[in-house]
């Protein structure tokens, strides 16, 4: 199918961008790799693309004494292969590598993505486990909006009309932290039918705190209070006992022809287990 007819704008500063945007029907395009097949399916029909893509200084990763920043416009691709992103959050990096396939990598950006809301997406999972926060810039002014309340339903976020995300910001984690990222991949798109992001922190051979988020299977990504760890040495029954709580914490869950709402619930639990013990053994470093 071919989109509906459109305009299309190539702002090179982030004002310009602005003024375009608040013009009634436009939208923000960057990788285009989540708008353009909706608009060839005629579900999203924009009356002008506002393509940010050459914005300079929206795509960079810096490490500095507030934690880690992603810019908008670093690619999926970048973010896989970022050293930077390596040392200082590997399981970042981790999922970078983990989203569809080496075409959506190259473009696909991460702004974009978490702009989108797609329930399957592999960033807004580990990005709640971190604890992230979205910085947005419109004409109004800048706004920095934690990660648990920027994600509303599927395909809705807090961005306001004319708002655009200029980075993502991660806390720095302390030393003995450990995350890992664990995903069953759809055959066909590669989206998360379940992503489970896990992070455990140790001291002294006991566990000092834990983070478990859920992705897939709700309509946004779901925190799941696993804080019953802290001060219990890792084992398999603790991680099997905490992640017993997946289940309660996940009310109306999605299903469709591949997997149903019962089914990626108890997938849930089993890869929560897995992420929560495979945290905890990175750890060490």
């Amino acid at each position: 199918m071919h989109p509906a007819p459109f305009d299309y704008q190539r702002p090179v500063t982030l004002d310009e961008a602005f003024s375009l945007l608040g013009a009634e029907g436009a939208r923000p395009l960057a990788g285009g790799h989540s708008l353009l097949p909706a608009m060839k399916l005629r579900v999203s029909n924009p009356a002008t693309l506002v393509d940010i893509s050459r914005i300079p200084g929206l795509d960079a990763i810096e490490q500095n004494g507030g934690g880690l920043t992603i810019g908008a416009l670093a690619t999926h691709e970048v973010v896989a292969a970022s050293t930077v992103v390596a040392t200082h959050c590997r399981i970042l990096a981790e999922t970078a590598a983990h989203i569809g396939d080496a075409q959506v990598r190259a473009r696909g950006t991460m702004g974009g993505s978490i702009a989108h809301a797609d329930p399957a997406a592999d960033y807004p999972t580990t990005l709640l486990a971190l604890g992230a926060t979205v910085n947005t810039a419109s004409v109004a002014g800048t706004r920095q909006v934690a990660i648990g309340d920027f994600f509303v339903d599927i395909f809705t976020t807090a961005l306001e009309l004319g708002e655009l995300i200029t980075s993502v910001t991660i806390p720095s984690l302390p030393a003995g932290t450990g995350g890992v990222y664990l995903k069953h991949r759809h055959p066909a798109s590669s989206y998360a039918v379940v992503g489970i992001a896990a992070i455990v922190m140790m001291e002294g051979g006991s566990i000092t705190g834990a983070r478990l988020a859920v992705g897939g299977v709700a309509g946004k990504p779901v925190a799941v209070d696993v804080s019953a760890l802290t001060g219990q040495a890792p084992s398999p029954e603790v991680f099997a006992s905490a992640a017993g709580a997946v289940a309660g914490a996940l009310g109306n869950p999605i299903g469709d022809l591949y997997a149903s709402g019962e089914y990626r619930v108890h997938l849930a639990g089993v890869l929560a287990r897995r992420a929560l013990a495979a945290a905890a053994e990175r750890t060490a470093g």
